[in-house]
């Protein structure tokens, strides 16, 4: 089954909503990362999230950058999305023991408390900034918060990653929100829907669509803007390596050299390894040279 998100609106024109399935994206970043469970969980939440937040920009080349800075044992993950689909991203420590409640995984435990900060590349000259305090460390209420405090629009949030062992059985979530004119009958309702709103995970184990998610949190008549299909992707390159060597400066680079014979340089949201041989680090320091 393919990941992607989809986008709609209401029939009143008073809620928009957002729906995911990002199971294949999370497989990709356990597979990289080699994460244990608590963290695959905490890294999907974040990863859904920067998901449905790339379909909001509004252009393809828009980005945004998800930093979740916790001081729980996980440390930071980050997370950066396009407005083409594309999402990578990386978490400090991989491979944590996570604490359990229950038949569930404790990532509030294993994020820790701290603060989420949102940065958005929309072509323009600063980029925008935004950040709220972790309010509770299980991810989705803490993105709920930030739409509501940062960016003053209020939202309701649901993640959810279901894992076993290596594998993510089920990933996705939703992002509802309020427009300018939404009237209390329309609030009442959507909390009541919310509320009955089972495990999201278990829901896209058994089979449930965005789509059904989305109708079943906002009602039958809603209209679905649009559908965005969601990969794993990262822009780094050999390329770009070559050129974060090549910015060190001669007297690091043939210190390198000297020292260990090559360089090698590991893409953090990948994990993805360049080799650059000693012939090779000898041809960048001529070309720094020039």
């Amino acid at each position: 089954m393919e990941d992607y998100v989809i986008r709609a609106i209401s029939a009143d024109g008073a809620v928009r909503g957002f729906a995911a399935r990002t199971t294949n994206l999370v497989q990709e970043l356990q597979q990289r990362h080699r994460t244990f469970p608590v963290v695959s969980a905490a890294l999907g939440r974040t990863a859904t999230m920067g998901a449905m937040m790339g379909v909001t920009l509004k252009e393809k080349n828009h980005k945004v950058l998800i930093r979740v800075e916790g001081d729980g044992p996980i440390g930071r993950i980050m997370v950066d999305a396009d407005g083409q689909g594309h999402v990578r991203g990386c978490v400090d420590q991989p491979q944590v023991e996570g604490k359990s409640k229950g038949n569930k995984l404790d990532v509030a435990s294993a994020v820790g408390k701290g603060m989420i900060h949102i940065i958005k590349d929309l072509g323009l000259k600063e980029p925008y900034r935004g950040a709220s305090p972790i309010i509770s460390g299980e991810l989705a209420e803490d993105f709920t918060y930030y739409f509501t405090a940062s960016e003053q629009t209020p939202s309701s949030v649901g993640l959810g990653v279901l894992v076993k062992g290596d594998e993510i059985l089920a990933s996705g979530g939703y992002m509802i929100q309020l427009l300018p004119g939404a009237g209390e009958e329309v609030i009442q309702k959507l909390e009541q829907r919310i509320s009955r709103l089972s495990s999201i995970s278990d829901r896209l184990k058994n089979g449930e669509t965005p789509e059904e998610m989305l109708r079943f949190l906002m009602g039958d008549d809603l209209e679905i803007l649009g559908k965005s299909p969601v990969q794993f992707q990262c822009n780094c390159s050999r390329e770009r390596s070559k050129a974060m060597l090549r910015a060190l400066g001669k007297e690091e680079i043939e210190s390198i050299r000297d020292e260990l014979g090559r360089a090698e340089v590991v893409c953090h949201f990948c994990n993805e390894r360049y080799l650059f041989t000693d012939e090779e680090l000898e041809r960048i320091l001529i070309e720094e040279i020039d």
